[in-house]
């Protein structure tokens, strides 16, 4: 298995698209929206953007719940919109992956409707009593009757993938090969082909776990990608498939192009920007990060899983690192200020994983806390919405993201009167907007900061200090203090190509507080 270049070479985006840009002023972003930003994107220096779901929906989950997986939602625009959005980006070398939701519907899918009423239909997973866990099975109210499992929330029927261990007096546990899963995979198969044929790049796949149930070892569950990913290599061997996993030591082995560290499988993303101020799940643990301005943390658990996920890929696929994303808190959260990203930034775009950029992030947009539920955002003890609010483009009271009434916004504008805005970023030269332009274009011009290079960690304290190849040092220094250290041999020449507070003479490193360097040497 191979990963195409340009997937390699990516730098991607993520937007959440009701959050975006509003171009019908109903205070909801939209398709026509994000194609009339995208020259944002393509100053910015990014690659590929993501889409979080927009196919048609009742929202109950923000479009995590799909009731047609081959129609855009109609407030975000019409299929011809997202296929003028493919154009635009093409003509400014940006790609288009879409996010697909694998393992359920919406109760509203004509596909469930069907099965509801038919005892004959086993395209999800159905039951005639509740059994464990009990939450999850849900009463039928078709002439079916019975029951039928759900993921996360109710209105979201899994679709049967079968279990991975059968039982014959539990008779809901579809083979994997039976009748059910069998015509699911067809449609997932389906379901790609039709966007693929529009110009579609790929897919972020939601929860790619999930799909075979009972599968403590994921041996079925990969079995399935890997199926899927010799049809992809067969039919569209330049598309690409991105794992919500969290895992990508099994799962790009499995036949993912890539996966995600994310927050809720281990300690590797959390150990890097979780503060414990942001919204916070039952992963959470209450134990500092390595990107605080305390330098309390330690960058250990991150290089620990990122060498164990780079073993077990073996250059057959890519391990991603997101800034942030629709559900877990953005770099700039309570203590952290936008002021302090940047040194994130230089480590997110030097090191060998593949680079994500959330919606935002570019500017130094906060966490809000304290916020409304809105489609679901509330999950537990999870404020997932404090990262999901508008796009501020402008200094306007509107934050330039609609000319709907901000009441009627998707989610409330941050009220803070100092709020980070792009406008006013791209007139500064010393933005954080421009600092991370910078990263981002000296990363694409330099091979040596890509995910082919092999890099070499110096020093794993503050400042985290690292090789990148033969001619390139990183330091990054995350934490308020000054930081120092010593190169095990002197640099005798040390060019800087981006740096801020940090210097580098013989054998000595320095590094003021929350700066970062990548110097080419000699």
């Amino acid at each position: 298995m191979t990963v195409p270049d340009w997937l390699s070479e990516a730098v991607l985006y993520q937007v959440y698209p009701q959050s975006f840009a509003d171009s019908d002023g109903d205070g909801i972003g939209d398709l026509p929206g994000l194609t009339a930003r995208l020259d944002h994107l393509a100053e910015l220096g990014v690659t590929a953007l993501w889409l979080s779901p927009c196919f048609a929906s009742e929202f109950g989950d923000a479009g995590y719940d799909v009731a047609d997986y081959l129609t855009v939602a109609p407030r975000y625009g019409t299929n011809a919109d997202l296929a003028d959005l493919v154009a635009a980006a093409r003509e400014r070398s940006i790609r288009v992956l879409l996010d697909l939701v694998p393992g359920h519907t919406s109760h509203r899918h004509p596909w469930f409707r069907r099965a509801a009423e038919d005892p004959a239909d086993d395209r999800y997973v159905w039951s005639d009593r509740i059994t464990s866990p009990v939450h999850q099975w849900i009463p039928n109210l078709g002439a079916r009757g019975g029951f039928y499992r759900a993921n996360f929330f109710p209105i979201q029927p899994a679709l049967n993938f079968g279990y991975a261990r059968p039982d014959p007096a539990e008779p809901w546990r579809s083979p994997v090969d039976g009748p059910g899963p069998t015509a699911n995979r067809a449609a997932l198969r389906e379901i790609m082909a039709h966007w693929f044929e529009l110009g579609v790049a790929g897919f972020r796949v939601d929860m790619a776990s999930s799909l075979v149930k009972d599968d403590p070892e994921f041996r079925e569950t990969g079995r399935l990608w890997g199926e899927l990913r010799a049809w992809l290599d067969g039919t569209y061997p330049d598309r690409v498939l991105i794992a919500e996993w969290g895992d990508p030591a099994r799962s790009v082995p499995a036949g993912l192009h890539a996966d995600f560290f994310l927050h809720f499988n281990g300690r590797a993303l959390r150990s890097l920007w979780d503060n414990g101020t942001g919204s916070q799940g039952s992963w959470a643990d209450g134990r500092p990060c390595y990107f605080d301005p305390e330098g309390a943390g330690s960058p250990a658990e991150f290089l620990a899983a990122w060498r164990a996920a780079d073993r077990a890929i073996g250059g057959r696929g890519l391990a991603a690192l997101p800034t942030a994303n629709h559900d877990f808190s953005r770099l700039a959260c309570g203590p952290r200020t936008r002021e302090q990203t940047a040194c994130a930034f230089a480590f997110l775009l030097s090191w060998p994983t593949l680079p994500v950029i959330y919606y935002g992030d570019e500017i130094g947009m906060r966490y809000l806390p304290g916020l409304p539920e809105k489609e679901g955002s509330q999950f537990g003890t999870e404020a997932r919405q404090g990262s999901r609010t508008p796009m501020q483009w402008d200094g306007s009271p509107s934050a330039g993201f609609s000319t709907a009434d901000p009441a009627d916004f998707y989610l409330p504008l941050d009220p803070a009167p100092d709020r980070p805005d792009a406008a006013a970023q791209w007139a500064d030269p010393d933005s954080l907007l421009h600092q991370v332009r910078r990263l981002v274009r000296l990363r694409r011009t330099t091979p040596a900061l890509g995910t082919g290079a092999p890099v070499t960690v110096l020093g794993e304290g503050y400042p985290l200090v690292y090789r990148r190849g033969e001619h390139h040092l990183v330091v990054v220094n995350p934490r308020r203090e000054p930081a120092s250290f010593t190169l095990p041999e002197p640099v005798t020449a040390a060019t800087g190509l981006a740096v801020r507070g940090v210097a580098v003479e013989g054998d000595r490193v320095r590094a003021e507080g929350f700066g970062y360097g990548i110097f080419e040497t000699g």
